[in-house]
């Protein structure tokens, strides 16, 4: 997520977490998927602790997102209607949905497909 953050305009931020996210969860010889999405999903009472230090973890995510197209709203690069804590929570849902495709055996195509729909929804003046 870091190096993303730091490219030039939100919606490079954006393909760089979505398509990267592909990348990363499909990745030859590692697992499928991501753990901070699937451990929790699968937690029982006695792991409330644990569901709960992965939610924040998961929602620090989403505030760094959220940053980030603050800034370039600041900065002209996401128009003045656009809701950088929604945007933000887009992303990172839909990149949290990919996860668990991979995790299920989706195809690196059909996840990209899904990225460019999220991305065509992207803001614009």
């Amino acid at each position: 997520m870091g190096p993303a953050l730091e490219l030039p305009t939100a919606r490079q931020v954006a393909e760089a977490m979505l398509y990267g996210g592909v990348e990363a969860h499909t990745a030859p010889g590692c697992p499928r998927g991501c753990l901070l999405v699937q451990s929790a999903l699968a937690a029982g009472p006695e792991s409330e602790a644990v569901r709960r230090d992965l939610a924040e973890r998961r929602e620090a995510g989403v505030a760094a997102l959220r940053k980030r197209f603050e800034q370039a709203q600041a900065e002209g690069d996401l128009p003045p209607t656009a809701d950088p804590d929604c945007l933000a929570r887009y992303v990172h849902t839909v990149g949290q949905g990919l996860a668990v495709q991979a995790a299920g055996g989706a195809s690196r195509e059909d996840m990209h497909r899904v990225a460019d729909q999220a991305l065509s929804t992207w803001p614009s003046d």
